[in-house]
This record gives structure tokens, C-alpha cells and sequence, in this order.
């Protein structure tokens, strides 16, 4: 061994004194430790949790995701059960067919004289015509207002004026109390989600229709026991919507709105012709008692909308407008009279509170499971249950829940967790790669970096006692042949013939700590803790077998050097068998996997002891306390006592002859997996 090398091995290689930590030692230096360092990666974990859906909230707030936040909310409308038509409303469709029977359009005063006239001799508690008469429609004009006149049960339709279209005034000389606006409030997009009950001091034609049907039971709107301001209609109080109600985010909530609960997809009500109603082939039963709605049905009328369920189906996309009017009647109708629930929402700090919750569950899920079709379960579990929670409440609560903002929340939270904890591990792997560097096996490198976890803090190797055993490999010689050879053509071949020696290393699944000029310390059963006889006795033979392996490889590099013209080598091994503290030493700048023990002294001095007894290829000189591990398993002879250099007590000294005769296969080679993998 050259003279660096010695250097090293006096001075680096420290001894090593094993005293039994105390339990309040313990604490002091493992446990608190480690619950300090999971505290601090944890409080990382739940800020993150909480910064990033407050930022959601913050752009939801903003505005950006209604449109999301509303197709959400289509999407729950569609999916939830239809409801059978109303089997208090009626309604009067003025069909294509009914237009080409009366030959014009628009449709006469005379005939709708005739059509109310037909309806009233069936005794309906209410009827509607959506359909504009500001102006005379002769003949038949006086007819037609004497029908109004005569019962205040037919009413008639106004439009209020807006920003882009004027007001469309009601018929003259029929009460205001007979008049209802047919205004719908239009989200985006031009779907109606909300039902407009009061604009200006006017009531709207849909609750016009439902009080007075309402009156014959004995319900009266009035001002709410809970808030002077909501009206109450029977059993209901109507919570007007606000601007930021739901997912809804400054949408214009003027005059006394709510969400429209709609009855089913296709039609409130049962539908008859207006040829039917004039023909009087409409069953009594089907009007008796009941709100009769007419309006038009036919495309010419142009009067459809959109509605939430429109993007889920192929057809009849859209909603006649006196269908919607039917909707919005039969919803008071069930809200009055205690049975159907309208459409509710949370406050705002509940939202918010909501989305929290589901942010730190996604932070919390990603943090603690690395696994990634784990996580990919855990969270597909989670999301899962979150669009159900939210379908359920939507279904039997009437109760909209924010959906999307929350599911960001959970996913951006979750992901920005997943980057924390990848470049958490790629610094993590960069810190043991520069520990251990290449020369690992496969096997083990795999083992290290699945229990990193329970190995590092705070990016060190944690220091451990472990029974190992260690290897010291050298060249008989070297000295002499680095003064022979050109330095670059030393290097080259010293490279080669490390890479060899690496490569039989890995294979026997070592780990090489260092390289020592031409010296090699190998060890075998770290960094992954052995447990058992079993486990360390198996490293021994490994260390062993990897040894006797090393001379053959050596062989065969002689073979090849001498017919390049290159200088031939033997080489000594020292093998032993004992406790040693392995963990990362050094600071920041610079950090090393270090190996402090007197079995590493024991080791470097077998390799170093009575080099003039050498045996080519290979010299390998084992301890008694290696000995014991190898199980006869290979041949050995005794060199007896001896007293190595800077020790007191003689160590018993054997030559590891080779493999012995009856072991077909060298137990570095079966395939079992190194103890820990």
C-alpha cells in the first residue's frame, strides 16, 4: 500500500468504544430529533395547504371560475331524478298546426275570447296567456277584455322595460292585479337557472298565477317571521339571492330573486292544443281545479331558452318560455304547500371553510402517501366523495355546495405537494449518490432509497451501529509500478482496473466506500441496517465470495494487460466481521458516508499484515470473528495468533484458500436478496 494510504489508515480510521444510550439520551438524540424535523415537514405541508385554496378562493372570488362553477351546477340538475308533471297545472301550447288553422298570426282576439271562454266553463282556479296583447288584434277586442273583466282569474302578461328593449304594456282596461311580468333573470350564455318573483312592485306572471290558485286554500303571501323583507307563501319563506349566492359570483340579483328548482327536463305540466281547447275535446278533469297556462310552443314563436338541461341532451335543447313560466308556478306551488324544498346555498365563511378542508385533505393525502398508485386510489377515493357529498345534498337536501372550486383546491394542493415531495426526494437522492456515489448494487440502491425516510434528517445519513463486514483490497507493489509508468497511462490502466473491481463489488451486493489510490474499503450490510445472525453471517460469506471473485477478475485483467505490453499485479484482501457506526460525516460543503470502528482498523491490518507472504492472485486473510459467519463454506488454513500493528490482544489470523468442495454454488451468487431488500 502506498504511503497516502497508510497515512489514512492510522489517522482516519478511529476506534470505536460502544456504550448503551440512556432512555432520556435517546429522546435528547433520536426521537425529538425526528419528531422535530416531521413537525417542520409537516407545517410546510399545511401551509401549503392552506395558501393554495385561499388562492383559490381568491381567484373564485374573482370570478374566473363561474363558468365551471355553473356547469357544475347544470350537470347536478341534470342528473337529478325527473319528477312527473305537475298534476295541478295545464298548459295550452299554440302549435304550428294551430297557427295554419287560424290562418294568421298573430292569433285574434276573437279567438283567445273564444279559447278563455272554453277554459272557464271547466272552472280552473287560475289561467295564464303568455302571449302579448298591448295591442287590439280585432276582430274580437271587446270580447276578449270582457273576459278579463268578468272573472279575476284569467291573467295577462307585461314586459318590463331594460337597458337594450323597451317595456310591452298589457292589454288596456285589465287590472293590475291581473298582470304579471314574463322577465326572466339570464345567466350567461342565455341559460335561466333563477326565477324573478318581484321587479319594480310588480309581481311576475308565474307567482300571480300561483297566489291566486293559492287563495282558495287560504295562503295570502306575506312579509316572513324570519326577515320582514323575504316573503312567505304558506309553508316557505323565499331567501332572496344575493350576488355572490352558491357559486355565483356578482351576478346582477336586483329586484327579489331565487334559484329556479326546476320539476323535470321536458314539460311541468300536461300540454293540450289550442285547436283542442277551441274544439272542446279537452277532458273537464284536466282543467277543473287547476292552472292553466297558454302560450306558445310553436318555433315561429321564437319564445325558447336554454336551461340547465340543455347541454345534456341531443334534442329540445331548448325550453318554451311558457313551459319555464310552468316550472317557476309549480315550484311555489310545492314550496307553499311543504312539498318540495327549494334550492338553498351556504354563506360565505362556510364556502370558504368547505374548500379549505378539502385543500388540506388533498395536501395531507399526497404528503403521506408516496406510493403513486396508492395516491392515485387515495385521491380518486377522495374526489369521489367529494362530488358525491355534493350530489347527495344537491338531490335530498336542495342544497348547492361549491364543486369545483373545491376540487381544484384538492388537486392543485395535492400536486404542488407531490412537486414538494419529488424535489424533496431528487435533493434527498442527490445527497446519497454523493454519499455512496455509483458504487452500490442495484438491489441496495433501490432498498436506500424506499426507506430514505427512516435514514436521513436533515440531509444526512443518520449514524448507526451496525454489524457489518468490511473488506481492504490492495496492490502488491503499486508504489514501484506508479514510478515505472507515464502518470496518464497510470491512470488509465488503475481506472480499469478499479472499474473491474467495482463491478465484482456490486455484484456480491457491497457497497465501496472509497477509493484509496489503489485501495479499495468495500463493505457488505449497510447502509441498510442487518438484523439477525442469519442476515450478518450471510454479508460475511458475500465478502468473502466477492474476494476470491476479485483474484479471478485479477487474473483475467493480467491475461489481458500482458498481451496489451502492461504491467501485471497480485493483490491482498483483509476481511472482518464486526460493529462499526456508519452515518454521513462532514458539513455542508463536503459530506462523506463514513465507517468509524476498531473493526475497520482490524480489517485495514489484516490487508496490511506480512505482505511478503503473498499468494497470487489474490492473498485474503479473514478474522476469527469472520470465520465463525462462513459456516464451512469455504477453505481456510490458520496463520495462528498474531498481534497486529497498534493492538494489544493477538487476533487470529486464517487464508481464505478458495470455495470449499462441496458448495455447488457461492452463497454471493444464489439468489436470494440482500437482508433488508
Amino acid at each position: 500500500m502506498n504511503s497516502g494510504l497508510k497515512a489514512r489508515g492510522r489517522c482516519g480510521l478511529l476506534p470505536y468504544t460502544h456504550t448503551v444510550d440512556s432512555p432520556e439520551l435517546m429522546l435528547r438524540s433520536k426521537i425529538l430529533p425526528q419528531l422535530q424535523r416531521q413537525w417542520l415537514e409537516w407545517s410546510a405541508v399545511v401551509v401549503a395547504s392552506l395558501v393554495i385554496p385561499l388562492l383559490v378562493v381568491g381567484v373564485r372570488q374573482m370570478g374566473w371560475m363561474q363558468l365551471l362553477q355553473l356547469i357544475a351546477f347544470d350537470r347536478l340538475t341534470q342528473l337529478r331524478p325527473d319528477l312527473a308533471p305537475d298534476p295541478r297545472l295545464l298548459v295550452v301550447g299554440i302549435t304550428e298546426e294551430d297557427i295554419q288553422a287560424q290562418g294568421r298570426w298573430p292569433i285574434s282576439d276573437q279567438t283567445f275570447a273564444q279559447m278563455l271562454g272554453n277554459l272557464q266553463r271547466l272552472e280552473p282556479r287560475a289561467v295564464g296567456l303568455d302571449v302579448y296583447r298591448d295591442l287590439p288584434v280585432e276582430p274580437g277586442h271587446s270580447q276578449f277584455l270582457a273576459q278579463f273583466q268578468a272573472s279575476d282569474r284569467l291573467f295577462v302578461v307585461t314586459k318590463l322595460s331594460s337597458e337594450f328593449e323597451p317595456a310591452i304594456a298589457p292589454p288596456p282596461d285589465v287590472p293590475d292585479a291581473q298582470v304579471g311580468f314574463n322577465d326572466v333573470a339570464v345567466d350567461p350564455g342565455g341559460v335561466i337557472r333563477r326565477n324573478l318573483l318581484i321587479q319594480d312592485g310588480r309581481f311576475s306572471f308565474s307567482l300571480q298565477l300561483a297566489r291566486r290558485y293559492l287563495q282558495d286554500d287560504g295562503i295570502e303571501a306575506q312579509a316572513s317571521d324570519i326577515n320582514p323583507d323575504y316573503m312567505q307563501l304558506g309553508a316557505a319563506t323565499f331567501v332572496p339571492l344575493t350576488p355572490h349566492a352558491g357559486d355565483y359570483i356578482d351576478v346582477d340579483a336586483s329586484g327579489y330573486q331565487i334559484l329556479l328548482n326546476y320539476r323535470n327536463r321536458f314539460r311541468a305540466a300536461q300540454v293540450v292544443s289550442l285547436s283542442q281547447v277551441l274544439d272542446g275535446t279537452v277532458p273537464p278533469e284536466w282543467v277543473r281545479d287547476r292552472i292553466v297556462l297558454v302560450g306558445t310552443v310553436a318555433e315561429s314563436g321564437k319564445d325558447f331558452f336554454y336551461t340547465p338541461y340543455s347541454s345534456g341532451l341531443r334534442d329540445q335543447q331548448r325550453m318554451a318560455g311558457v313551459m319555464i313560466h310552468a316550472q317557476m308556478v309549480s315550484q311555489f306551488l310545492d314550496a307553499a304547500l311543504g312539498e318540495r324544498s327549494q334550492l338553498r346555498w351556504w354563506s360565505q365563511s362556510w364556502e370558504i371553510l368547505w374548500i379549505l378542508g378539502w385543500g388540506i385533505l388533498g395536501g395531507g393525502l399526497a404528503w403521506g402517501i408516496r406510493h403513486p398508485l396508492g395516491l392515485a386510489l387515495a385521491g380518486s377515493a377522495a374526489l369521489s366523495v367529494l362530488w358525491m357529498s355534493c350530489a347527495a345534498l344537491f338531490f335530498n337536501a336542495a342544497l348547492w355546495v361549491p364543486l369545483v372550486a373545491p376540487t381544484i383546491a384538492f388537486l392543485a394542493t395535492g400536486g404542488s405537494t407531490v412537486t414538494y415531495s419529488a424535489q424533496q426526494a431528487q435533493r434527498q437522492q442527490k445527497m446519497v449518490m454523493r454519499l455512496l456515489g455509483q458504487n452500490t448494487s442495484p438491489a441496495i440502491a433501490e432498498t436506500l432509497w424506499q426507506r430514505r425516510d427512516e435514514l436521513l434528517e436533515d440531509g444526512k445519513l443518520l449514524g448507526q451501529k451496525v454489524t457489518a463486514t468490511l473488506l481492504f483490497t490492495d496492490l502488491q507493489g503499486f508504489t514501484t509500478l506508479s514510478e515505472s509508468m507515464p502518470p496518464e497511462m497510470l491512470l488509465t490502466w488503475l481506472n480499469e482496473y478499479l472499474e473491474a473491481m467495482s463491478q465484482v463489488v456490486q455484484d456480491h451486493h457491497g457497497v465501496i466506500n472509497k477509493f484509496m489510490g489503489d485501495g479499495i474499503m468495500a463493505l457488505f450490510g449497510v447502509p441498510i441496517p442487518d438484523k439477525g445472525e442469519a442476515a450478518i453471517a450471510l454479508n460475511a460469506q458475500r465478502a468473502v465470495a466477492c474476494s476470491l471473485d476479485m483474484g479471478k477478475r485479477l487474473e483475467q485483467l493480467n491475461h489481458q494487460w500482458q498481451s496489451r505490453n502492461l504491467p501485471t499485479v497480485s493483490m491482498r484482501a483483509g476481511l472482518f466481521t464486526g460493529s462499526v457506526v456508519v452515518g454521513s460525516m462532514g458539513g455542508k460543503t463536503r459530506l462523506e458516508y463514513g465507517v468509524l470502528g476498531d473493526s475497520v482498523n482490524i480489517a485495514s491490518r489484516l490487508e496490511n499484515l506480512e505482505k511478503h507472504r503473498q499468494a497470487p492472485p489474490c492473498r485474503i486473510l479473514i478474522a476469527q470473528e469472520t470465520l465463525t459467519y462462513l459456516q464451512d463454506q469455504f477453505q481456510v488454513e490458520s496463520w495462528g495468533a498474531i498481534t497486529l500493528k497498534g493492538k494489544a490482544k493477538p487476533v487470529h489470523v486464517y487464508r481464505v484458500l478458495g470455495a470449499a468442495q462441496s458448495e455447488a454454488t457461492p452463497p454471493s451468487l444464489q439468489p436470494s436478496e440482500p437482508s433488508g431488500v
